[in-house]
């Protein structure tokens, strides 16, 4: 007798590693088009991460020049690559980097532990391309930004922290995982003083993404990495406080944080039983000689 095939939901969509394979991708393309959006994820009912539709890859393997036109969308350069992709020289481009007129949209360390900022190629064409920005890569820059450069100023970081937050909260669904994708670019005094109840905290903190994985947990790759990640200038720590309080907000009216079941007051011990106390009802009859001379004494006269 025939039986029908449960068709499960895993059934439906693929591991990253198989859709990236699928998608005619290397595992770093396939990350970086799910966080620019390119590709749609959902959260595995199994607790094992995210998880591509097969509608998702069906679709995208029916778009116009596949899998170049994806891989073109994804395609990365650095310093060097990107000044020839804008034809002007390394030295502008970076400087044009650092004042954040162009963003990073990832980054690496190499071998000397020095930060390698990747841009989108396609971006750096649109920029080369706006007529607005014809001055900035031909004529002399400007004496404000030449001051700001000598300042030491570079805003590489910061926009990358502002596009990784954006990429963060794409991949979240639960106030409290957007509220911990906030969080993530604070340090933990500043956490604790926006969130000052540890179970609120603690429960956020589980959704809380940690940065890039670079080196091990706490070798100068990852240290470096951390401070990356970490909001510095006032003005931007302001904002993600302020983004941060408000996304608590939220996701308090939305769900409770969980917190241990209250314990039940201690039972009180029963007091023992009071000691019987024999009160004498009066003088009792003796026995004996004694007892007779006695009752012999307490006749009553006139009798």
């Amino acid at each position: 007798m025939p039986t029908d095939t449960i068709t499960k939901p895993r059934d439906l969509s693929y591991a990253p590693s198989r859709a990236a394979r699928e998608l005619s991708l290397k595992r770093g393309e396939f990350d970086l088009a799910v966080h620019l959006g390119h590709i749609r994820t959902l959260p595995d009912e199994g607790g094992g991460g995210r998880r591509v539709p097969r509608s998702e890859v069906e679709r995208l393997h029916s778009s116009e020049d596949f899998p170049e036109s994806l891989r073109k969308r994804v395609k990365t350069v650095g310093a060097a690559e990107g000044a020839a992709v804008m034809e002007v020289s390394p030295g502008r481009f970076t400087r044009l980097a650092r004042l954040g007129m162009v963003a990073p949209v990832t980054f690496y360390l190499n071998r000397y532990r020095a930060v390698v900022w990747l841009y989108l190629a396609e971006e750096l064409r649109e920029f080369a391309a706006a007529e607005a920005h014809i001055p900035l890569l031909n004529a002399r820059m400007e004496a404000g930004l030449r001051d700001l450069l000598g300042e030491g100023l570079d805003l590489r970081p910061r926009n990358w922290r502002a596009r990784h937050l954006g990429f963060l909260l794409r991949q979240t669904e639960d106030p409290w995982e957007q509220a911990g994708a906030v969080a993530a670019f604070l340090d933990p005094v500043q956490v604790a003083e926006i969130v000052p109840d540890p179970y609120e905290r603690s429960h956020m903190n589980r959704f809380r993404p940690g940065p890039p994985a670079h080196g091990v947990p706490g070798s100068p790759a990852a240290q470096l990495t951390e401070r990356i990640m970490t909001a510095e200038y006032p003005d931007e720590i302001g904002w993600f406080r302020a983004e941060l309080a408000a996304e608590v907000a939220a996701a308090r009216e939305h769900r409770p944080a969980p917190r241990p079941a209250p314990r039940p007051a201690p039972k009180q011990p029963h007091p023992a039983p009071e000691q019987a106390t024999a009160v004498p009802a009066g003088p009792q009859p003796s026995r004996g000689l004694f007892g007779r001379l006695l009752r012999r004494n307490h006749r009553p006269t006139g009798l």
